[in-house]
């Protein structure tokens, strides 16, 4: 078959290192694979796969190039913006689903017709949002809150999400979705819970690979943008009440950064807490850690916690909405502690005592690239599951 994952940009995330591995796991089915982002990044990343082809489309370019785009997206910056919150896409993706429209003619005439198009994140099908294809399933990273006023809800649901096939990547997503869609009075075509693929050899690749930077005492670490939602003061002030001389190493960079490290210093944790910046691969982080921890505020899937454990190293997460519980089911439910300062520092000290424990390999059987990608290839199912 012949496969396309569309996402919004190719820069480091974990939503667009999601959408390399998909491709990656089309391809090592056996499947053409395509890859294209609709926005340009400075170090993009690149599939492991090398029969992945990569295609980029500068989509807002081209829908302000057409002057309508231009014109609808400051109509909608001056006058809608203002009065309801992250409305922007409604002019932009106008006119940004008719040039991806354009564009797929263009590659379907030179590659042959597509099979199936993967969307994913919400940011990515709001730049597409009038396009609209049966071959197409719209994958959501993370949870759907509403905070809108009905008539908002109402209208953004209409626009992304009413009448088509939508992927959650973990039950509590699903579930979000679910109380979302009611309450908008809106009804997808279909709702399946569909994992994100874990990489394992690709993973365990990198791993081994060296960083001059790594500390050579063992540690405790957190991989994630320094953003709220992370949640990384929790962390730290959990960190400091536990009461561990291991070091915390946070691998990572955002806008949080300058706060964290005046937390740092006004609690005295100067030199124990490290602060290792965006790494372009964090899996030696990973591997040589003695322990990984999640302390986000929610997490659709929690990808970094099976990341963790396909390097080895054991984790310990908060109990947040979304998907953590995908993957911290049976023998790992022991992993999930309180989402509460007092809660994350004793599960920190427990987890820390005695040897690393030893993986195994039946934990990530649900995450195997093969897996997932057949499941976004099984045909149509009408209604919600």
């Amino acid at each position: 078959m012949r496969t396309l994952v569309v996402v919004r940009s190719l820069k480091m995330g974990g939503m667009e290192r999601v959408a390399v591995n998909l491709a990656d796991a089309f391809a090592q089915a056996g499947h053409e694979s395509h890859l294209l982002s609709l926005s340009r990044a400075k170090r993009p990343l690149a599939p492991e796969e090398p029969s992945v082809v990569c295609h980029s489309l500068r989509l807002k370019r081209w829908a302000r190039l057409t002057g309508i785009g231009l014109v609808l997206e400051l109509l909608v910056r001056l006058f809608i913006n203002p009065l309801v919150r992250r409305s922007l896409f409604l002019g932009s993706g106008v006119i940004g689903g008719a040039v991806f429209r354009l564009w797929l003619r263009r590659f379907e005439a030179r590659h042959g017709r597509v099979d199936r198009i993967v969307f994913r994140g919400v940011g990515t099908f709001e730049l597409v949002w009038t396009f609209r294809d049966a071959r197409a399933r719209y994958a959501l990273e993370n949870i759907l809150n509403i905070h809108e006023r009905r008539w908002c809800r109402w209208l953004f649901a209409r626009c992304l999400y009413q009448g088509r096939h939508l992927v959650a990547v973990s039950s509590g997503v699903a579930e979000s979705v679910r109380q979302a869609l009611a309450a908008s009075g809106c009804e997808p075509a279909s709702l399946q819970v569909i994992v994100n693929p874990c990489p394992l050899a690709s993973i365990r690749r990198q791993m081994r690979e060296s960083e001059p930077d790594l500390p050579e005492s063992p540690y405790i670490v957190n991989v994630a943008r320094l953003v709220p939602a992370k949640d990384h003061a929790l962390l730290v002030r959990a960190y400091a009440r536990s009461g561990v001389e291991l070091p915390l190493v946070l691998v990572g960079d955002g806008q949080e950064r300058p706060r964290l490290e005046a937390l740092v210093e006004e609690l005295g944790l100067a030199g124990r807490v490290i602060f290792a910046g965006q790494r372009a691969n964090p899996y030696p982080w990973m591997h040589h850690a003695r322990l990984f921890v999640l302390s986000s505020r929610f997490e659709g899937m929690g990808i970094v916690l099976f990341e963790a454990l396909a390097c080895g190293t054991p984790v310990l997460s908060v109990d947040c909405p979304g998907g953590i519980r995908e993957i911290l089911k049976g023998e790992l439910a022991s992993c999930v502690v309180p989402h509460d300062e007092e809660g994350l520092a004793e599960g920190i000290r427990t987890a820390v005592q005695g040897e690393k424990p030893a993986l195994d390999e039946a934990w990530l059987d649900d995450f195997r690239p093969e897996t997932v990608a057949s499941r976004f290839l099984e045909p149509e199912q009408q209604g919600a599951s």
